[in-house]
């Protein structure tokens, strides 16, 4: 297997991470939770070397179909949008604009679902705020199954920004997922 090559999550990685189903031993699901699309085989290895994993198990994830090379006939990952990314900020005129045009829905990227818009924005920000603090919020992220869900994971998710990385971010991020939440 080359080092170079990235995976994603298939259908039934997804499947498994968010409810289990496939029965997956818990270090293999600690590995595929790590497969995000971005992420080079020679990185997710290190990574996962001190729970005794190496590339025969991420070989044993393809096998079984839990991930596949990304792009390799999966759905395309949301494209990133200012309005989920931790380093823009959503203008006031740009939300006032979009509440006075009509349905929330609009200030979306187009083909992005609000649930998606959600898991994006937490996926992004935990990654990019918490590293491997954030793993356990992380799980809690991939088990979600609706808004509702995605609502209960805010103060947790507040409270873990404010104590990484201070109030001044906690503010910023957790009002725009408080903008994020509302679109429903």
């Amino acid at each position: 297997m080359t080092a170079n090559l990235i995976f994603d999550k298939t259908v039934k990685g997804q499947e498994e991470i968010a409810t289990r189903k496939h029965g997956l031993p818990s270090r293999l699901r600690s590995l595929l939770v790590l497969v995000d699309g971005k992420t080079a085989v020679e990185d997710l290895v290190k990574k996962v070397a001190g729970l005794g994993l190496n590339e025969e198990s991420i070989a044993e994830l393809l096998e079984q179909e839990f991930i596949a090379l990304h792009g390799d006939g999966m759905p395309a990952p949301p494209a990133p949008a200012a309005a989920v990314t931790p380093a823009a900020p959503i203008p006031a005129a740009a939300s006032a604009a979009s509440a006075a045009a009509g349905p929330a829905t609009a200030i979306l990227p187009e083909g992005e679902t609000q649930f998606q818009a959600l898991y994006h924005f937490y996926t992004t920000t935990i990654k990019s705020t918490l590293g491997l603090r954030g793993f356990a919020l992380q799980l809690k992220v991939e088990r979600c199954g609706n808004i509702a869900d995605f609502k209960a994971l805010r103060q947790p998710y507040v409270d873990a920004v404010l104590k990484s990385k201070g109030a001044e971010m906690a503010r910023s991020l957790g009002d725009r997922l408080d903008h994020l939440l509302s679109l429903s």
